[in-house]
């Protein structure tokens, strides 16, 4: 008879895609559709049809392409292939399980950014006892893409936005119970599954593919009516319950109690009792005639509300994630470098902006600075935590924000040669030297309107003892290093090279100096002698202390040579002259530029964190 029904219908509305929809329409459709017309009809009304005759050999291609393809979603997909319909006689054999895994896995290589999910099993399933197996991949592509946006990802905002939404309905249409229930976030956790699946994980699946119809034609609004006719139906049962553990025993039941009288499948479950005051408690519930209600009682809801109400709530609901990323970083800090007692807890200023709260202090830094400093057999690490930790100290109060310690590791990262060679040089140069305030900098760089970059001409020259320094700081980064002894010679050459030139630089603005002008140009000068064995001297590197207080340490002449040793102290090299020199060397430019794996960084420095905590 409702095959019979269509087909008057479509010799009088026509057929397919020329097909007229009208009341008339809708009233078959909550009446159930015939087995026969379900696939045909689901193409129709989702527009699938269109997208399958638009891509030809489309879903060929994927299925070739995603073909032994081995990804986090494949082996989610794999997980979950038999638990989608386990009891469903086609998928209790290897045709059902691999033409499920087909789709899944052409739809996650089609869309990586949505891949696979929970509950695309078992809607797909679904589509896949009605539809052939690219009508079944078209038809999922719908649902993902169109029907029900941002439904299947990791955070299911789409599925919490139609919560919310159902929350409004039932305050507007039920009353009666928000009275009773003045949480309504209750119905927000017992309905989800409803949404994610279109009811197909709570009703018998004879009964839900007539809930799966409606959800074709009427989109959304078809799953909050029929979710505001089962609490309705249940209205008397769920008020007089007290506590929320019988509220969803009640649920349950009523679902177990719905059938389908016309479904030619044998039914699932046989008719359960539940409480006295429950109406299923002396007959079954036709779905057929459930879904009537729904449209009958709740038909007034306009799509357009639908959605107007989602674009109100979407805001809230995104905010309210956020709060709680935010809320479970903070406890993920806590856990991971801070104690109880920690002095940084008592710098925290929840006023500032996120990146800007939280601070580390220097033990705490240099732990996690040594988990993902770029250089893997930097020696001496301590020390350059120490100078790091100094430099992008901002206001000089011994914390550093979340954003300061960005600021570092994006520099010593991604940044260009020259970015991260002015970065080792100014950490060489002891706060507040020279006429630049090296604070300056970060002000700029956390400053977005400023957008001018700092010019190297600006920086101070680094004396004698300060590139000495800097020059021992480069032969402990390289330490390990499979090109070490080509870097290190590198290095000893431009050592040597700027020596010399700032040398010669000396004796030209001196013309009147006594013997040094005799000396053979093959020989360094006994400055730079001394200051070629200082660096060629790694192992001896002095403390941060002497590297930043006492200079004058460095000479290594002695007191008969008062004079060489005043004028060596006053040597010093610009940063341009340093660079230019560096530039020269290929093998250096090669180490600053090769690019580091930061994801990499991160996953070893996580690892490392647990194996320490599963120690303590």
């Amino acid at each position: 008879m409702k095959e019979q029904s269509w087909n008057i219908h479509f010799s009088e509305y026509g057929r397919g895609t020329s097909m007229f929809f009208t009341k008339k329409t809708r009233d078959l459709i909550v009446r159930g559709v015939p087995e026969a017309l379900r696939g045909e009809l689901w193409m129709l009304f989702s527009g699938a049809v269109n997208d399958m005759a638009t891509h030809p050999g489309y879903y060929t291609e994927l299925v070739e392409q995603s073909l032994g393809t081995s990804t986090l979603a494949t082996d989610e997909i794999e997980r979950d292939l038999h638990r989608s319909l386990p009891d469903h006689p086609a998928f209790q054999s290897d045709t059902g399980i691999s033409a499920l895994r087909r789709v899944l896995t052409a739809y996650a290589y089609r869309n990586p950014k949505i891949g696979y999910c929970q509950a695309m099993n078992i809607l797909t399933s679904v589509l896949l006892l009605y539809a052939k197996e690219e009508e079944a991949f078209w038809l999922l592509v719908a649902v993902c893409e169109r029907m029900l946006p941002d439904y299947f990802n990791r955070r299911i905002i789409g599925a919490l936005v139609d919560q919310a939404v159902f929350e409004d309905l039932i305050r507007e249409n039920l009353p009666q119970l928000v009275e009773h229930m003045t949480d309504l976030s209750f119905f927000s956790s017992v309905s989800l599954s409803w949404f994610l699946t279109l009811f197909i994980s709570v009703l018998p699946i004879e009964s839900a593919v007539n809930v799966v119809d409606c959800f074709f034609f009427d989109g959304i609004k078809a799953i909050l009516q029929l979710g505001l006719a089962v609490l309705d139906y249940n209205m008397e049962a769920l008020i007089s319950c007290h506590d929320d553990a019988e509220a969803v025993t009640i649920l349950n039941k009523f679902f177990d109690s719905v059938t389908n009288k016309d479904s030619p499948l044998p039914p699932t479950v046989q008719q359960a009792s539940v409480g006295n005051n429950d109406k299923t408690s002396h007959f079954n519930v036709d779905i057929s005639e459930l879904i009537r209600e729904a449209y009958e009682k709740y038909g007034h809801i306009r799509s357009e509300e639908v959605e107007s109400s989602r674009k109100r709530n979407k805001l809230h609901v995104i905010q309210t994630l956020e709060d709680t990323t935010k809320q479970n970083v903070r406890q993920h800090f806590l856990s991971c470098y801070w104690t109880m007692k920690s002095p940084a807890l008592l710098h925290h200023d929840p006023s500032l902006a996120y990146l800007e709260q939280y601070q580390l202090g220097f033990q705490q830094f240099s732990l996690l600075f040594s988990l993902l400093e770029p250089w893997a057999f930097c020696t001496n690490k301590s020390t350059l935590s120490l100078w790091i930790f100094r430099l992008i100290d901002e206001n000089q109060d011994g914390l550093v924000n979340f954003k300061e310690f960005c600021y570092a590791l994006d520099t010593l990262y991604s940044g260009s040669f020259t970015n991260k060679l002015k970065f080792l040089f100014k950490l060489h140069l002891p706060p507040g030297e020279g006429k630049v305030d090296l604070q300056a900098y970060l002000k700029q760089w956390q400053n977005e309107i400023l957008k001018k970059e700092e010019t190297i001409k600006d920086l101070p020259r680094i004396n004698q003892t300060q590139f000495i320094q800097f020059s021992k700081t480069l032969y402990n980064i390289f330490h390990g290093d499979p090109d070490e002894e080509s870097l290190y010679r590198a290095v000893a050459h431009v050592t040597s090279l700027l020596l010399r030139m700032e040398e010669v630089g000396r004796r030209l603005q001196e013309p009147s100096s006594p013997p040094e002008s005799t000396k053979s140009a093959d020989s360094p000068p006994a400055g730079a002698a001394a200051a070629a064995a200082a660096v060629a001297a790694p192992e001896e590197s002095p403390s941060t202390e002497e590297a930043s207080t006492t200079p004058e340490s460095s000479g290594s002449h002695n007191s008969q040579e008062a004079a060489p040793d005043l004028s060596e102290i006053e040597w010093s090299f610009s940063f341009e002259q340093v660079l230019a020199s560096l530039l020269n060397e290929p093998a250096l430019v090669t180490f600053f530029e090769r690019p580091v794996d930061v994801q990499t960084k991160l996953a070893q420095a996580k690892v490392a964190q647990l194996k320490l905590k599963v120690t303590k």
